[in-house]
């Protein structure tokens, strides 16, 4: 077994486990090369991301950090390009739905990875915080233009340069987490989330992903062609037929995907 993440398959749904809190080199490596496995796999309908213990994911492992800034300050800062930049550009290109079950701990590039999902369940009494200009760093794994989009500047601007924590109940208020509940119950709400959508028609929510990543930025002209696009092709799925023939005949939709 992985000592980072491991990765288990049921129904549908491919769930990745962080092994530890902290970012480590190993921990991002292997993040990534299961991030991108999974979004190859034909046979993932969803992707469930979480934690063990008492943390989800609390940002760059500190330790690992330090050595490298005394080995070479230069080269310590490259792993924004070369590592957690493909990491977020890899769990943004997922056209599954994802979904973060965050058990506890969730700061400054953790945040990020949760902020890349598409729903988020976390336990109560979570702390979230943003952490990086609490050691003198500004945002990396796109930490500031998640937060833009999901809070606005003004509060976006407060939670990066005063990164106080936040409880998981304040997150929630602000649209940064979809469900809080019992720390002994985000697993199994996770995983039926996730379960719901794997069983779910995946070729709308892939279409539904490729709507929502440019339609804070695109024009009203762009968004409603590129809705016209992706609805036409939807209306020739056999999943729309189904789910028509479903709702005449008073019975759930059977969805295969396809």
């Amino acid at each position: 077994m992985s000592e980072t993440v491991t990765r288990d398959d049921a129904g549908g749904v491919a769930t990745l486990t962080l092994q530890r809190p902290g970012l480590s080199h190993a921990l991002r490596t292997e993040l990534l090369a299961e991030v991108q496995a999974v979004a190859a796999d034909e046979s993932v309908r969803a992707v469930l991301i979480t934690g063990t213990g008492r943390a989800f994911c609390v940002g760059q492992d500190l330790a690992e950090h330090l050595e490298s800034l005394r080995g070479n300050a230069a080269t310590s800062l490259n792993v924004v390009v070369e590592e957690y930049n493909p990491l977020i550009l890899a769990l943004s290109a997922v056209r599954v739905p994802v979904v973060v079950g965050i058990n506890g701990a969730c700061a400054g590039a953790g945040l990020g990875i949760a902020l890349a999902g598409d729903l988020r369940v976390a336990a109560a009494g979570t702390k979230f915080t943003t952490a990086f200009t609490g050691v003198g760093l500004s945002s990396d794994s796109a930490l500031a233009s998640r937060l833009v989009h999901c809070v606005g500047g003004s509060r976006a601007a407060q939670l990066l340069l005063t990164p106080d924590p936040f409880t998981a109940e304040t997150a929630q208020l602000w649209g940064l987490v979809h469900r809080v509940v019992p720390a002994d119950q985000v697993l199994g709400e996770a995983q039926a989330l996730a379960a719901r959508l794997a069983a779910g028609p995946t070729a709308a929510y892939r279409a539904v992903k490729t709507v929502l990543a440019t339609a804070a930025t695109d024009s009203l002209e762009d968004t409603l062609a590129l809705e016209a696009r992706l609805q036409s092709e939807l209306g020739k799925t056999a999943d729309h037929l189904e789910a028509v023939e479903a709702f005449l005949e008073k019975r759930a939709p059977e969805f295969t995907g396809r």
